[in-house]
């Protein structure tokens, strides 16, 4: 009897070393395949540019940048804001050259030259006396008849700008630039380089609408984000599709949110610098996936100035640019258009939700 139970106590002992080895075993293969033990998520919101921002990201140290975030974005708003009386962006509208103070100016002006000249002049800085003129700016809507618009159309054009890494001066002092089309895309680039140099690599920037997704989310994916359905009839707070996001920027331009309607015509914000009139045809928006937002949020303004056949040639003559199109066939019904290079990221809104 002794020894029977020696040998029970033995095998109860072994037992129990055997159940607490495989304890250990499968806690340790939980920890390793969990993709955020060691990276708290980190997510904050706030103002800028008359809209909202947010950031994602993730950071084993769990700091908490919303402040100097902030402060980047004032400070930034306090360079290229249209808004701000006593911007540097102002200051240069009032005068007829500018010696910059920020690190922002040169940068904005030098991917504003390359985008015009890539697409035949769609995308220009120096529409800002129309898109005033038509509403859109700090003095709310105002119709224009032929004359006042050919007037206006004399102060367009981005040739009448010289600038180089210290200063910017323009031909005539009425030139007035304004970097609203392309100042969200930018300063979600700038945020996501602040983050960068502290060392993190997993992040989402958003700003109004306009992205840079890097590495990957709390779950180890690629972030994905949604393209709001282009319709101004309460659908457009809905899905269209979604695009993952792999180390890219991404922008959308479209008639559908910004616009107003007086005497039964809808007057929408993209104004042709062409025309000096708002655009008028089949494509209802334009999401660009570029490798900075800058460059995203700058070509799918143009793109909605030109329309879908023109941003498609566009597109594949451009080295590292992708679309996502949504414009209504001629038979007034919606439909998309999707670059190869962005097709494997696409997803429609019936397979899985944004993250």
């Amino acid at each position: 009897m002794r020894k029977s139970a020696k040998k029970n106590i033995i095998y109860s002992i072994l037992l129990l070393l055997v159940v607490f080895m495989v304890y250990l075993y499968r806690q340790n293969k939980e920890t390793v395949a969990s993709p955020v033990s060691d990276n708290p998520k980190m997510v904050f919101s706030g103002q800028t540019m008359g809209t909202t921002y947010r950031v994602v990201y993730l950071d084993p140290g769990g700091r908490n940048l919303k402040k100097d975030i902030d402060s980047i974005l004032v400070n930034f708003n306090q360079a290229l804001s249209t808004y701000i009386s006593d911007s540097e962006l102002s200051r240069l509208n009032k005068y007829d050259s500018l010696v910059y103070e920020s690190m922002y100016f040169y940068p904005v002006l030098k991917a504003s030259k390359e985008v015009f000249t890539a697409t035949g002049g769609a995308f220009d800085p120096t529409i800002g006396p129309l898109v005033n003129a038509w509403g859109f700016g700090p003095g709310g809507p105002a119709l224009q008849d032929s004359l006042g618009v050919k007037q206006l159309m004399e102060r367009v054009g981005f040739e009448k700008i010289s600038f180089d890494d210290k200063e910017v001066k323009k031909s005539t002092t009425d030139v007035y630039l304004d970097f609203s089309a392309i100042a969200k895309g930018y300063g979600v680039d700038v945020i996501a380089e602040f983050l960068k140099d502290k060392g993190i690599v997993n992040y989402l920037v958003e700003i109004g609408g306009e992205l840079k997704g890097n590495g990957v989310n709390d779950k180890g994916e690629l972030w994905k984000v949604g393209v709001s359905h282009p319709d101004e009839e309460g659908l457009a707070n809905e899905i269209y599709s979604i695009v993952a996001l792999e180390n890219k920027g991404l922008a959308t331009s479209g008639n559908y949110r910004n616009f107003y309607i007086k005497d039964s015509v809808k007057y929408s914000h993209t104004i042709s610098p062409f025309t000096g009139y708002p655009v008028v045809h089949r494509l209802l928006s334009a999401t660009v996936v570029a490798d900075d937002c800058i460059t995203a949020d700058a070509y799918a303004t143009a793109f909605m100035v030109l329309g879908m056949d023109r941003a498609k040639e566009i597109q594949q003559s451009v080295e590292g640019l992708e679309i996502f199109l949504i414009f209504n066939d001629d038979q007034g019904q919606m439909q998309s258009y999707v670059s190869d290079g962005l097709a494997p990221f696409l997803t429609s809104v019936s397979a899985e939700e944004p993250k």
